[in-house]
């Protein structure tokens, strides 16, 4: 056995309790630097952003007894009493924290660059295939895979593009016959926005939830939640003006972020009894806001001066600092990331897939897996140049368009998407696939039912993790010509389209001053670092629930 002052053990060497000792706390003090400098970091950027100071005394001292001790006395009796309470109290402040900021952005998408009546219309051109590629599987198992592949390609093609489509288009071929899309626009009479954001958003988060409660619940439950959850959503678009909120905005806050918030604490409630104390950390926090606003309110006490503010968010850039906004950035990096999703998710998805279960062990798939990893730690500068060199030198596409700056930014955490689809597709226990074997399933059967199902959550939070590098990228985004400042928000994909990083790259640079620098600049990588934080959350959610039920 080892002792303080060492002893020799055959294969270990010399083992020395005090050398582990003093390793660990070298290692704890290691990381408590590094947190506490970062932190630091983040408090210097955030007090030059949100400027607490300068409050009124009696603002904090409001916020103080309505809000902070409140909260703190419910947290401390709950973590000494039940802490599981204390998680899931937390947990739906988090949620609605996140999925409202996430609300935000869905709604900027409906109001400022995509129609209700194109998505909705884009919707009824995808439920089209799908219900004929589930008819196509229940009543075609005989047909061989060559013809269910030519049917599904028609199924998705014809409604989406028409007749010729993009393909006659190119070729000069005038369209024959139009896209669902199209015919739907074309349509005299259309409900009004918020109806058809209702029916197509809250009846997808109806069947969410109402899938949810009927795992809980059973199927009374399932269709009570369902229809409760639709009926929140379209009452939102009459309650949303009584509180100075538009119904489209109001309506996809509602399916984004109230209703889920409201069907997490629902469930837990019922899913787990001994946790309903938890309720009391949503209610003392939501609670003592309000009450701090309305007494503030009453009391005449101004608040921070904050830069990140309403305008901030909602005004494009301008050449003082005063008036500049991240608007169009803001929208700018939605788009990117819609296109980097689209592209880097399925490729690196298929590519993990593959060689994890299909591709033999030689020494081409041993080359392919070493270049992998090597291209996920090149710098992301040489992505942007691969963008321009690919994209715009040899393919001849404009340069700074959401299209190319997304397909750039794709090709750059493709490699990460592979290699953390493939971690987690490993980790599935190969016992499941010898007993899938067993039961007669085939290789994709198999991979179907049983690999992809359980890795999912890694490959998710994965792809979580490579998007929350994409958005903060900057590099790329120079190197292919996207402009650096825009005033209008990007429409389509082949529009230019700026992003938050680069344009608050242009403020520390172009626009470089003591104004700009003290205001702007603090409040756009507070607006930044909040996203990243939002989304990386998303990924630890994941990744912990999906330990906890493995």
């Amino acid at each position: 056995m080892a002792t303080e002052r060492g002893q020799v053990i055959e294969s270990f060497g010399t083992v020395n309790k005090t050398v582990g000792t003093l390793f660990q706390y070298v290692l704890l003090a290691a990381t408590l630097f590094g947190l506490v400098t970062l932190g630091i970091l983040l408090v210097f950027v955030a007090n030059d952003a949100i400027q607490p100071l300068t409050a009124d005394p009696g603002w904090h001292l409001t916020f103080f007894v309505t809000l902070v001790v409140p909260t703190l006395l419910v947290g401390g009796f709950l973590y000494v009493r039940h802490s599981n309470a204390l998680t899931f109290g937390a947990t739906s402040v988090g949620l609605f924290v996140v999925s409202l900021m996430f609300s935000g952005g869905v709604a900027m998408v409906f109001v400022d660059m995509l129609s209700p009546v194109t998505w909705f219309g884009f919707l009824l051109a995808l439920a089209i295939p799908l219900a004929g590629v589930v008819g196509i599987e229940r009543a075609g198992r005989r047909l061989p895979f060559s013809a269910k592949l030519v049917v599904t390609t028609l199924l998705f093609y014809v409604p989406l593009f028409g007749l010729p489509g993009p393909v006659g288009a190119a070729a000069g071929v005038p369209t024959l016959v139009p896209s669902v899309v199209d015919l739907f626009s074309s349509l005299p009479v259309l409900p009004v926005d918020w109806v058809l954001l209702s029916l197509s958003l809250g009846g997808i988060v109806g069947v969410v939830v109402g899938t949810y409660a009927r795992r809980l619940g059973g199927n009374r439950a399932g269709v009570v939640g369902g229809v409760a959850a639709l009926g929140i959503v379209a009452l939102s678009a009459v309650v949303g003006p009584l509180a100075g909120v538009d119904p489209v905005p109001a309506t996809v806050i509602a399916s984004v972020a109230v209703v889920p918030t409201l069907a997490y604490l629902a469930g837990g409630a019922v899913a787990r009894p001994d946790d309903r104390a938890g309720l009391l950390v949503p209610v003392v926090m939501v609670g003592g806001a309000f009450l701090g606003a309305f007494v503030v309110e009453a009391a005449g006490f101004s608040g921070p001066a904050s830069w990140v503010d309403w305008q901030f968010l909602t005004s494009a850039h301008s050449r003082t600092a005063v008036d500049a906004g991240l608007y169009p950035a803001i929208g700018g990096s939605i788009l990117l990331m819609i296109t980097v999703a689209v592209l880097a998710f399925p490729l690196g998805v298929g590519a993990a897939v593959y060689l994890e279960e299909y591709a033999p062990n030689n020494r081409f798939t041993r080359f392919i897996d070493v270049n992998i990893s090597n291209l996920a730690g090149v710098p992301s500068v040489v992505y942007g140049l691969l963008g321009l060199g690919v994209f715009v030198t040899y393919l001849g596409q404009p340069t700074g368009t959401v299209a190319i700056g997304g397909a750039t930014l794709g090709l750059l955490i493709l490699p990460i998407v592979i290699i953390s689809s493939r971690e987690a597709i490993r980790s599935v226990p190969n016992d499941q696939r010898q007993a899938s074997y067993g039961m007669g399933a085939t290789k994709w059967q198999t991979v179907r039912r049983v690999v992809l199902p359980r890795a999912f959550p890694g490959i998710l939070t994965g792809t979580i993790l490579a998007l929350g590098r994409a958005i903060g990228e900057t590099a790329p985004l120079i190197m292919i010509g996207a402009p650096s400042v825009i005033f209008s928000l990007p429409t389509e994909f082949s529009a230019k389209a700026s992003a938050m990083p680069l344009q608050v790259f242009a403020w520390a640079s172009l626009f470089a001053s003591d104004d700009f620098y003290t205001k702007a600049v603090p409040a756009g990588v507070v607006v930044l670092v909040s996203v990243l934080l939002a989304m990386n959350s998303i990924a630890i959610v994941l990744r912990n629930k999906y330990q906890t039920d493995g």
